[in-house]
């Protein structure tokens, strides 16, 4: 699709207005990954159908992710060993003591 004719051209006359031109990355494979990170979400949400506002779901999509996060490994513990379960506690207790500095 990319490398159409009219694309192309659609894409040269675009980089030579712009100062930084732009580059199609073409990776087969790199909608599956964001797809694949993407479907915890699906499945959490699924049984809730839809949010009611968007300020819950923001708070309820952030919670998903923030446990994603923890289930994976990419949050750091502080070198304290602990499990997700302690992890995601002990971030719930900061988060309630920071909240209740500012009421």
């Amino acid at each position: 699709m990319w490398w159409s004719g009219a694309n192309l051209a659609a894409l040269e006359a675009i980089n030579a207005e712009c100062e930084t031109p732009i580059k199609i990355r073409q990776s087969k494979y790199l909608n599956n990954l964001v797809e694949q990170d993407h479907r915890a979400i699906k499945r959490r949400t699924r049984p809730m159908l839809g949010f009611k506002n968007f300020p819950r779901a923001r708070v309820i999509l952030g919670g998903i992710e923030v446990m994603h996060m923890i289930r994976k490994g990419q949050m750091k513990d502080g070198g304290i060993a602990q499990t997700p379960a302690q992890q995601f506690y002990s971030l719930v207790a900061s988060v309630v003591l920071i909240m209740s500095t500012f009421v």
